[in-house]
């Protein structure tokens, strides 16, 4: 049940204001996974790295086919094999995967510097593709990424999967319906430890929290203020005194619009009480959702008609996972353009860029200026 506390009004009448239960509004349905009606493709994961542990558990409880499976390291394709889908074939060699003409649909989940040429032939081979996030590292290439599946007839989008968070995806839904008016501010704040990379390829990534990390962030900001377009970033970043990985640890970024403004600040070497706080502004209402982290929220909504304190159901890990996957298959079932296109996510990654710039060359920097990203390796 949505529990609620009236909005505090000074120099009015002390009667309470209506109260309206915001579950009535923006339903479970509005906010949660979305699954196709018909439409149930064979789908081949390229890449069984450790997230695909996520995509693979949250296609099993969707009910999805995934008929195939495919790593250079065939043993992390039959560990995938084992644990989600038994029947599915493996295969060491991508184009083996994509030769296998009863699948539609391909997840591509590698490292970006090795994803692109997979992404170009799949599509040509005509599979709708679901990209891992960061699309791209050049929006050049990604753009003519976004054009070869138009000339092919296929969908091209990218796993943006925190787009269906709970409370990402309410925020969504409430922006879409209205609740908050025009929307003037948004502002993120992470406090984490992001540690765990030591070892791995992720440490060898210089801008691992404003561009591997961020990019989430980045997104949503896109998503939440279009279809305005941002006039500058400025972003740094530092190491802590003591952290243990080589990657800059802290970054922070600020979005200009002609009307609002935005602002991320992500503290990845938090290892004492950890907080992940979001807040939208509007002129008709505000969000705020707060927790100890991106898997345990409480989120309240303020309007004219009090605060709302919704009791939401899933979790960013698997459901978002979910989420992503099926917009895209119903969006193919629906013959529409998905949400997380590519082509959409170019203004998301543009954004990341022009922060990454601006980390590097300390000044203010337009977004869509930087074409190719520097300084990520």
């Amino acid at each position: 049940m949505t529990k609620h506390s009236p909005a505090n009004h000074s120099n009015e009448s002390d009667q309470e204001p209506a109260v309206v239960d915001q579950n009535d509004r923006l339903a479970q349905s509005d906010y949660r996974p979305i699954d196709p009606h018909v439409y149930k493709p064979h789908i081949g994961l390229i890449g069984c790295g450790g997230i695909t542990k996520h995509h693979l558990m949250a296609y099993c409880s969707a009910g999805y086919q995934i008929t195939a499976l495919c790593d250079l390291d065939l043993e992390k394709a039959r560990q995938r094999q084992a644990e989600f889908y038994p029947d599915a074939i493996i295969y060491s060699d991508y184009m083996d995967l994509l030769r296998q003409d009863d699948i539609e649909v391909v997840d591509i989940a590698t490292h970006p510097a090795v994803r692109t040429g997979m992404i170009e032939s799949a599509l040509q081979m005509r599979k709708h593709v679901l990209s891992q996030k960061p699309f791209v590292l050049d929006l050049d290439t990604g753009q003519y990424l976004v054009d070869l599946a138009e000339r092919c007839g296929v969908k091209l989008a990218v796993n943006q999967n925190a787009r269906w968070a709970p409370h990402f995806s309410y925020m969504r839904q409430a922006i879409a319906a209205n609740r908050l008016g025009p929307l003037f501010a948004a502002h993120f704040s992470v406090h984490w430890n992001h540690g765990w990379v030591a070892g791995t390829e992720f440490e060898k990534i210089k801008h691992l929290i404003l561009y591997d990390f961020a990019i989430h962030w980045f997104d949503l900001i896109n998503c939440f203020m279009a279809p305005r377009p941002a006039l500058r970033v400025y972003a740094s970043t530092a190491n802590t005194t003591d952290q243990a990985i080589r990657p800059a640890l802290l970054g922070q970024a600020l979005i200009e619009y002609e009307d609002a403004q935005a602002s991320l600040a992500f503290d990845g070497d938090t290892r004492f009480g950890n907080q992940d706080r979001s807040y939208l502004a509007g002129g008709r209402g505000s969000i705020s959702s707060v927790g100890p982290g991106n898997q345990q929220q409480q989120l309240a909504i303020s309007t004219a008609e009090g605060t709302f304190f919704p009791d939401l159901t899933g979790k960013w890990f698997p459901d978002g996972f979910h989420g992503t996957m099926g917009e895209l298959l119903v969006s193919i079932e629906e013959n529409r353009e998905t949400s997380i296109s590519a082509a959409n996510n170019l203004h998301s990654l543009a954004l990341c860029f022009a922060a990454v710039a601006s980390a590097e060359r300390h000044e203010p920097v337009i977004p869509g200026s930087v074409r190719k990203l520097s300084g990520v390796g």
